[in-house]
């Protein structure tokens, strides 16, 4: 299986960024790539919950979410829309942050609300509040597909290793990250995390991410971190996005799963412990 992960640079407005998102889409398809891998909030990114609340649509309504099904469909393409900034039905009006695994007829196939929400300090002048726009999730979702069992998580995630290791357990053989990562904290943990994910859990991480300056209409703007990975069950990095949009092609062997881990079988070897 060639997989390709599409690395974007999207502003607060979904309809502008649908046409770029389009073009790699495409671009990876005519790669040869069979599996095919959005960041997160591929619609949109912005600071504003006034502005987010005028742009994202519920799903059924979602105009990126057509769009891009309709690209699979017509290019015989899996395509995981790592995630979409989305409008609920829920009493508190707050948003879900949802990823979408689309098979090569066009349907969605497979659904995950981020469960972790990226509460955080990362300076003084740098605060983030996910969860006062964005209700978590409250499921673990593995997809079947006919090339692989694939866990959904997005970004913040990947610092929660259980959810991997469940992921894992249950028969994931690919865990798919996409993300749009502060580019503070991923300078400093975006590689290591992934590569510890994929060492634990002997599965293949595919993590397409959002990269530089993010304009907003209505807000100051932010930076993301970039460099959309792809690292082999082993841990070493198989593809490095780097920091322009754009897409990055790789060829999974999906034997190495099962070679990975019956080499270091710590899957099987969970024991009870008391305390602390």
């Amino acid at each position: 299986m060639r997989a390709a992960l599409v690395q974007l640079n999207v502003s607060d407005d979904p309809s502008a960024n649908l046409p770029a998102t389009v073009a790699l889409v495409r671009q990876a398809a005519a790669a040869g790539a069979g599996f095919v891998l959005t960041p997160e909030l591929t619609n949109g990114l912005s600071s504003s919950r006034a502005h987010q609340r005028s742009v994202f649509r519920h799903e059924e309504a979602d105009e990126t979410l057509a769009t891009l099904r309709a690209e699979a469909q017509a290019a015989g393409i899996w395509l995981l829309i790592g995630s979409l900034g989305l409008l609920t039905h829920d009493a508190d009006g707050r948003f879900a942050n949802r990823s979408l695994l689309v098979g090569p007829d066009g349907q969605v196939r497979a659904r995950y609300d981020k469960i972790h929400m990226f509460d955080v300090n990362v300076s003084e002048t740098e605060v983030y509040r996910e969860s006062d726009g964005y209700r978590p999730g409250n499921r673990a979702v593995l997809a079947e597909t006919p090339f692989a069992r694939i866990g959904m998580t997005v970004c913040y995630d990947v610092r929660f290793p259980a959810l991997y290791r469940r992921l894992a357990q249950a028969g994931a053989q690919i865990l798919t990250v996409p993300a749009a990562f502060n580019h503070i904290t991923g300078a400093a943990h975006w590689e290591t995390l992934l590569r510890a994910r994929a060492i634990e859990t002997g599965c293949f991480v595919l993590a397409p991410a959002q990269t530089g300056f993010h304009p907003e209409t209505a807000g100051k703007g932010r930076r993301t971190h970039g460099y959309s990975l792809a690292v082999a069950p082993w841990g070493e990095v198989l593809a490095d996005g780097g920091t322009e949009p754009g897409v990055t092609l790789v060829d999974l062997d999906l034997s190495r799963v099962a070679e990975a881990r019956h080499r270091v079988p710590s899957l099987t070897h969970d024991r009870d412990f008391a305390g602390p």
